[in-house]
């Protein structure tokens, strides 16, 4: 449970716990096999857009200096102790798009079987914790071995895959890890990813010069992503399909959705397998996590902002613990508290199904 600044208590799901392993050598030694172990992949500092000062708040390193949000006690302390949280939806950090799909996949598999032996299945908090299966779209059948061994695990609750890819997620030849997303009943979450991999320019325009234009502009990709999904079809043709962009972004949706329908109505003869207006395809469909870069902050338009094309049932919080950024949790006074409630955790809770008893909901 968290207090927030009147007083009021609230449960609280945090969408967005970033996970690590220690050390290069840990993930080479324990979880990685041949012939990708002696493989060589950018370490997780090899970005172009380091933040000034760091990556990561102070005090998330391990005990023994190990790479921060890798150590299960120091997160556990600090999401349920420090900061209130009720339960953390996990999602591993790799390292980027490798130009080798099997390299990329045997990466993303290190990481998920990391995530459900020592985060998951940890005898003290792993009740606590909720995880997402990493997966590469470069490699489909590896992506779907992925699903298929752990789709039944119960506290698995999403599929995850890189902002950066390398063509838009609309396109035919992702529609595989879509339906067997479906079967497996998990929506498919994406975040940006770290490590230098061969990831794509974060602006149609190129590369930005710093940090700040990086941070800003990049929630325009998550956006890129959506529209190109709905004129291509995608919630038409997979009416079950929900899409989580994990970083971001829900508070750019407005005026990108507005003018889509604006400029997309007078041509739907030219996209008739998608027959609905644009905004019809975002309910049920389509999640935001918000954090610490996102909307108007704690002004007095901040609830009608949040409720204009329903974006207050799509938008769930999430921390990015443990970033350098890691977002307290901050409801604007303007939000009601129907808005407040699916912020906090009900939005959260819905899609993943996650039971919060009612003792703590009614707080």
């Amino acid at each position: 449970m968290f207090e927030l600044a009147d007083g009021t208590r609230t449960p609280v799901i945090d969408a967005s716990v970033h996970i690590f392993f220690g050390s290069n050598k840990d993930l080479r030694e324990n979880y990685l096999r041949e012939p990708f172990r002696s493989r060589g992949f950018p370490d997780y500092e090899m970005d172009w857009y380091g933040a000034p000062g760091g990556e990561y708040a102070k005090g998330t390193k391990g005990p023994d200096g190990q790479y921060p949000g890798s150590d299960v006690d120091v997160v556990a302390k600090h999401l349920f102790d420090d900061r209130g949280v009720d339960i953390a939806v996990l999602h591993p950090m790799t390292r980027g798009i490798m130009p080798d799909r099997h390299l990329g996949s045997a990466l993303a598999a290190a990481h998920n079987e990391m995530m459900v032996s020592r985060w998951l299945e940890h005898p003290e908090f792993g009740p606590r914790f909720r995880g997402t299966i990493r997966v590469d779209p470069d490699d489909m059948a590896g992506a779907l071995r992925e699903i298929a061994k752990y789709k039944d695990h119960p506290q698995v609750v999403q599929i995850g895959i890189p902002l950066q890819s390398r063509e838009l997620y609309g396109k035919p030849q992702f529609w595989p890890l879509y339906e067997a997303a479906i079967d497996a009943s998990l929506p498919i979450a994406a975040h940006i990813e770290v490590g230098a991999g061969i990831a794509f320019p974060p602006t149609p325009s190129g590369r930005t010069r710093t940090h700040e234009q990086f941070a800003g502009f990049m929630g325009l990709n998550y956006i890129y992503h959506l529209l190109n999904m709905i004129a291509e079809g995608v919630f038409e043709r997979y009416d079950a399909l929900k899409f989580v962009w994990a970083d971001g972004a829900g508070d750019l949706l407005t005026p990108f959705i507005w003018r889509m329908d604006c400029f997309g109505r007078p041509h739907l003869e030219q996209t008739p397998w998608a027959p609905k207006m644009p905004s019809d395809y975002l309910p049920g469909h389509v999640y935001f996590v918000q954090g610490a870069f996102d909307g108007p902050g704690d002004t007095e338009f901040a609830g009608e902002w949040f409720g204009f094309t329903g974006k207050d049932d799509m938008t769930m919080f999430g921390s990015s613990y443990p970033h350098w950024h890691l977002a307290e949790l901050k409801v604007p006074a303007s939000y009601t508290e129907q808005q407040r409630e699916k912020f906090c955790w009900r939005n959260a809770a819905e899609l993943y199904g996650i039971e919060i008893p009612a003792g703590l909901a009614a707080h």
